[in-house]
């Protein structure tokens, strides 16, 4: 494993560690809007402060909480310092973190931790997707549904002709509101969707991480299967609703 990835998985555990509930009131508190469109709330700028510290030497950090954080450099660090921050502070357990280093603008490494099991997944250009916990020294490979009977539709709840449609023609899905996650699982999941206009943040680290699966990215959505049929039964479905 390289220095960076360890490096991610120290920042990881250092904010895992930091999460014992209940919270304080400072993960609570709204600042200003941050880089990515939201209000940053304590928890989330906790994180980003966490991931600076472990994180900023490897390159120059692009917060979604902050923006750009250091001097210009030729590695570019992508993170959401917590996706799903709203899931986190409901008390609701899935959410986590996401980075992306990029090389001559590329995705070379990427790693999606899920805080509330400890569970992440990691990937560079010499390895493919592998599954780890932390605190534990063990890599596999992403552990797959062999049937998986659901889908994730993220932002569904802005897509209710769809979801009609996808109900209709037998897709179960579930809607857990934390992005990067999702399409971290999107090995395991019979698929995972995305309406809307894609950040980086959310999406830099996850995509890469869809590696072997079928991808299709347009300018409003995104759709990741493990099978290449029900990709193209869903994009139909899009163009229709």
């Amino acid at each position: 494993m390289t220095h960076f990835l360890s490096a991610c998985i120290q920042a990881n555990e250092e904010i895992y560690l930091s999460l014992a509930q209940p919270y304080p009131e400072s993960f609570f508190e709204l600042g200003e809007v941050g880089a990515g469109g939201d209000r940053s709330s304590g928890l989330d700028l906790l994180a980003e402060s966490i991931f600076v510290k472990h994180l900023e030497e490897y390159g120059q950090i692009e917060s979604e909480e902050s923006g750009v954080i250091g001097e210009e450099r030729a590695t570019t660090i992508i993170i959401d310092p917590i996706d799903g921050s709203s899931n986190a502070l409901s008390y609701f357990p899935y959410f986590g973190t996401s980075v992306a280093r990029l090389r001559n603008g590329i995705v070379d490494t990427a790693m999606v931790c899920n805080l509330a099991s400890g569970d992440y997944f990691i990937k560079d250009n010499h390895s493919k997707v592998q599954q780890g916990k932390l605190f534990r020294d063990r890599l596999e490979d992403p552990i797959i549904a062999p049937d998986s009977a659901i889908g994730l539709f993220e932002k569904s709840y802005e897509h209710p002709r769809l979801s009609k449609k996808l109900n209709e023609n037998g897709f179960k899905f579930r809607t857990p509101g934390a992005v990067a996650l999702s399409l971290a699982y999107a090995h395991s999941v019979q698929f995972l969707l995305f309406m809307g206009k894609h950040r980086s943040y959310d999406f830099a680290a996850g995509l890469a991480l869809c590696d072997g699966l079928e991808v299709i990215v347009e300018a409003d959505y995104v759709i990741v299967s493990k099978d290449k049929k029900i990709a193209k039964r869903i994009k139909k479905l899009i163009k229709t609703a």
